[in-house]
């Protein structure tokens, strides 16, 4: 990856267009699936979201594997994606961007407020 890749973001979109590429030939249920994964997962992503790309690839990785098995998206992921994905990033104490930018949202209005004084 070179320098002008990594800024403007194509790298990253070159990957995701090979994962949904991937995902379109798995079975329609798992395409829902990773469907709901990356909606749910993109909301555990930094400002680039750079750190999910190695989480999504395991994911697809799990879903061609078990569908190749043929077992089914409920025996893989349980009854509730959500859960699934609060799992696979140990949602545990960890923030999404909205809570980081909600920090340094309230951050910047106590430094004003405070400064008002």
């Amino acid at each position: 990856m070179n320098f002008l890749e990594k800024i403007t973001g194509s790298d990253m979109t070159k990957e995701m267009k090979g994962f949904e590429a991937r995902a379109k030939v798995l079975p329609a249920e798992y395409q829902i699936a990773w469907k709901d994964i990356t909606s749910h997962l993109w909301i555990q992503a930094d400002f680039t979201g750079r750190n999910l790309m190695p989480i999504l690839e395991s994911a697809l990785e799990l879903l061609e594997v078990t569908s190749a098995d043929g077992q089914s998206v409920e025996e893989v992921l349980g009854e509730d994606i959500e859960d699934f994905c609060k799992a696979l990033v140990g949602d545990e104490g960890t923030k999404t961007y909205r809570d980081k930018w909600r920090e340094q949202l309230n951050k910047n209005v106590a430094r004003k407020l405070g400064g008002l004084k």
